[in-house]
């Protein structure tokens, strides 16, 4: 049986990459983009910088910089509407995975119109739109590497999930040094999102030979530096170590699939406004422990690729590490509870019916090697008021 692999064309690596980006744009004939970022890369000064490094090369390029966390259609609409109005031929999406996820959905809508809730998922949307050349500023999304973008739908609260090849980006752009001043929240949380990433991409059953040893790889790189990096942002090599990583997990699971963590991780975002990453690692631990009955051989050769178990251990002892450092994981890096975030108990219940709904509907869950019913799902949200609680087998 063979697998389609989807890859940009291009990738440049390594520090200072950014300065490969004149001859990029001119490899993909593009000689007037768009800088798609937000607020935050304006004030640190590395929009300046982009800028900078395209002047020298006589190249102009015009800013849209309001994108926002966890972006929604009406975040994007006044970036669609400048795509339309004037004859951009790429866009260079520069910052997290809002910006970069953002200039997806602006690529598409720009071009072809519509609204975002036209090209969800299961249509899988593989028109070209203008090309993106992504450039990461965190080491957790993944989203220059992938095929997926989330943008929620402000009228019904729901995180669109849409995939297809209209949405990879046709360049990546890996620096590490642009990492180097993300503090430790935002560090942690990007941080767990990539590790699920490369966790989900293992032990789903969507899973290939190329995905695996892309999943793998992240885990060997994640693992030793997490902790690291959070603890000493100015640590290169954990910084390099979690760019990469993260970089190779979005390859993994934009060619194997994300499961049920994901699943479950967009309603929470969605209604209380969690960020994507800390919503993640809130349920990594609980939805971990609940799938490792079905998967024990893969998530065992999780753990070791961590780091966190010898090869002469048991599947059994690998497990039982994975789960205790993943909540150990939550511990040092203050991953907090729903309550300790400041969600209110009876907010929660009134919506936890219509946030299972929507986690079944995105198709994530049933990626999962053990896949719940709607109890199980509802008993599972639940433990997030636990503190990482043990699930029930």
């Amino acid at each position: 049986m063979s697998h389609s692999i989807l890859l940009p064309r291009t990738m440049e690596i390594g520090r200072d990459a950014c300065q490969k980006l004149p001859q990029i744009l001119k490899s993909l004939g593009i000689k007037k983009p768009l800088i798609i970022t937000d607020d935050t890369m304006v004030k640190l000064g590395y929009v300046d910088n982009i800028q900078g490094i395209l002047k020298e090369a006589q190249i102009s390029a015009d800013v849209f910089s309001d994108t926002v966390p966890e972006p929604t259609e009406m975040s994007i609409s006044a970036g669609v509407s400048q795509v339309k109005a004037k004859d951009y031929d790429g866009l260079i999406a520069l910052g997290g995975g809002s910006p970069i996820d953002s200039a997806k959905a602006i690529s598409i809508l720009g071009r072809f119109g519509g609204d975002m809730r036209d090209y969800k998922f299961p249509r899988q949307v593989d028109e070209t739109g203008l090309p993106i050349i992504a450039i990461p500023t965190t080491a957790g999304t993944g989203s220059e590497v992938t095929r997926f973008t989330i943008i929620t739908d402000d009228l019904n609260n729901e995180k669109l999930l849409c995939v297809g090849m209209g949405f990879m980006p046709i360049a990546a752009i890996i620096d590490f040094s642009l990492t180097l001043s993300v503090p430790p929240r935002t560090t942690a949380d990007t941080g767990i999102d990539a590790m699920t990433h490369a966790i989900e991409a293992y032990i789903s059953p969507k899973r290939n030979a190329y995905s695996d040893q892309q999943a793998l790889a992240a885990l060997r790189l994640i693992g030793p530096n997490i902790q690291m990096a959070y603890r000493n942002g100015k640590d290169e090599a954990a910084r390099e170590a979690m760019m990469l990583g993260s970089t190779l997990a979005g390859i993994a699971f934009c060619n194997s699939s994300v499961a049920l963590v994901h699943g479950m991780s967009r309603p929470i975002g969605a209604f209380f406004h969690v960020p994507h990453g800390l919503s993640n690692a809130m349920l990594l631990p609980t939805i971990t422990e609940f799938g490792i009955s079905s998967a024990p051989d893969r998530y065992a050769d999780c753990a070791r690729a961590l780091g966190i178990a010898d090869t002469s251990d048991t599947d059994d002892q690998a497990n039982t590490n994975l789960v205790r450092f993943l909540k150990d994981l939550n511990k040092e890096l203050h991953v907090p509870t729903l309550a300790e975030f400041g969600v209110q108990r009876a907010d929660f219940d009134k919506l936890v019916n219509t946030m299972c709904e929507q986690a079944f509907a995105s198709g994530s869950p049933n990626n999962n090697p053990r896949i719940p019913n709607l109890e199980e799902m509802i008993q599972l949200y639940t433990m997030l008021w636990d503190d990482n609680s043990t699930a029930h087998a």
